[in-house]
């Protein structure tokens, strides 16, 4: 089997340190689910004494991509890198089923373009009172019953003197559910004094084909991204969305070969931050008002394992007033957002999501927040289930509320649930 690195295999040294931070493991506690046990059928795949078969390619499948074994691996085994490899090399040189074939590029088709999406979008409702196949039935059991139309002017002036000029990413999922998480962010870094520019010919970022192995597609949509942001004469570009902020900072390894855009690709990804990192060097030029909150802060996986940025996220919401973090338990753990993954492996996915909801009621908080779009849709449906809805924000939109004296009252009863 082509594309799989046998030097990033040889770094792995079986320890099993990975196997309680992986979710599929604590699942079914099988060897072939956990870090461990996919390298040695990635190692077979590479050497030629494993082929592709539906038992081996469903092993792949089952994994999240969460990152959490990068976090906890001794020997810096470049996990995120070696299914990326493997995933791509599936869809290559092996032929799924035909149905699962048609979910998986209707999924890739539909969710990274913000028209279909919508339109999608607006079906749902229609669709979970109809006999649909059981393939379809968690694309509508996922849609969430708000939408956002709102969108971050082409160009926001800063507060006072500026800083720096910066560009915003939009995203696809992020721009058709959470538009006004991108329209809060814009308000929030020009208020720290950053002028932000959100250029209008961007599109997906590639983050979701790249995830499910489709890798000409999303390398087509990193070029694209790199090209609408290099002409705007940015100093950074900002993510709000940690998977898509995850995806930036790799296009430096994902296009190293290709001799239009290599240099470009790594000029793009050095300029790359999460909205928490660059706010976190910045103080605000307003002044803060309270917010009496008790929040559940949810740590997304493309943020906390993937990025590595946790402390900044909390420092930036520690500074305002009134506020209260709750940590639920199992921070590491994925909630079965995953990209794609609650659509074509909707019955791990749930139990995932099931269990997170349970951590998050359990500290009692006023509300729930995390910095990814598929967290807060996985998570939102999962308390919707147990008919213990939380409100949820993206935590610059407390950030926001609190610029803007939003009361808390006023922002728990226009919230999201």
């Amino acid at each position: 089997m082509t594309g799989i690195d046998r030097e990033l295999i040889s770094t792995c040294v079986h320890c099993g340190f990975c196997l309680p931070t992986c979710p599929t493991w604590g699942l079914w506690r099988e060897e072939m689910d956990s870090p461990r046990g996919r390298i040695y059928l990635m190692e077979g795949l590479a050497d030629g004494t494993l082929r592709l078969s539906p038992t081996v390619v469903e092993h792949f499948d089952r994994c999240l991509g969460c990152m959490a074994c990068v976090t906890s691996c001794p020997s810096g085994v470049l996990y995120d890198r070696l299914i990326e490899q493997t995933r791509a090399a599936i869809e290559r040189e092996y032929r799924r089923p035909r149905r699962e074939r048609a979910l998986r590029s209707a999924v890739l088709a539909v969710v990274p373009h913000p028209r279909r999406l919508r339109k999608a979008l607006r079906l749902a409702p229609a669709g979970r009172k109809l006999p649909l196949p059981g393939l379809l039935r968690p694309l509508t059991d996922m849609a969430p019953p708000w939408r956002s139309r709102a969108e971050p002017p082409a160009l926001t002036e800063p507060v006072g003197e500026r800083i720096a000029r910066v560009g915003l990413l939009t995203g696809c999922v992020q721009r058709v559910l959470f538009g006004d998480v991108n329209a809060a962010t814009a308000r929030v870094l020009a208020t720290h004094g950053l002028e932000v520019v959100a250029p209008r010919a961007q599109r997906c970022c590639g983050a979701l084909a790249i995830h499910a192995g489709r890798r000409d597609q999303g390398l087509d949509s990193a070029r694209r991204t790199i090209d609408a942001f290099e002409g705007a004469g940015v100093d950074f570009v900002v993510s709000n969305a940690a998977g898509c902020g995850s995806n930036l900072k790799d296009y430096a390894h994902l296009l190293a070969d290709d001799p239009l855009y290599g240099e470009r690709a790594a000029a793009f990804s050095a300029r790359a931050r999460d909205v928490s990192e660059i706010l976190f060097e910045l103080e605000p030029r307003s002044e803060q008002q309270p917010l009496e909150l008790r929040v559940a802060l949810q740590d997304s996986c493309h943020l906390l394992h993937a990025q590595g940025v946790r402390a900044e996220q909390r420092a930036v919401l520690g500074r305002i007033p009134g506020l209260s973090l709750a940590e639920p338990e199992d921070q590491a753990l994925c909630c079965g957002s995953a990209g794609i993954y609650n659509l074509v492996q909707p019955e791990a996915a749930r139990e995932l999501g099931r269990r997170k909801a349970e951590r998050v009621l359990a500290v009692e908080p006023d509300a729930y927040a995390a910095a990814n779009p598929g967290c807060l849709v996985q998570v939102t449906a999962a308390l919707r289930r147990s008919e213990r809805p939380l409100p949820a924000f993206h935590p610059v939109e407390l950030v926001d509320a609190s610029l803007r004296g939003v009361e808390a009252g006023e922002l728990l009863a226009h919230a999201r649930r």
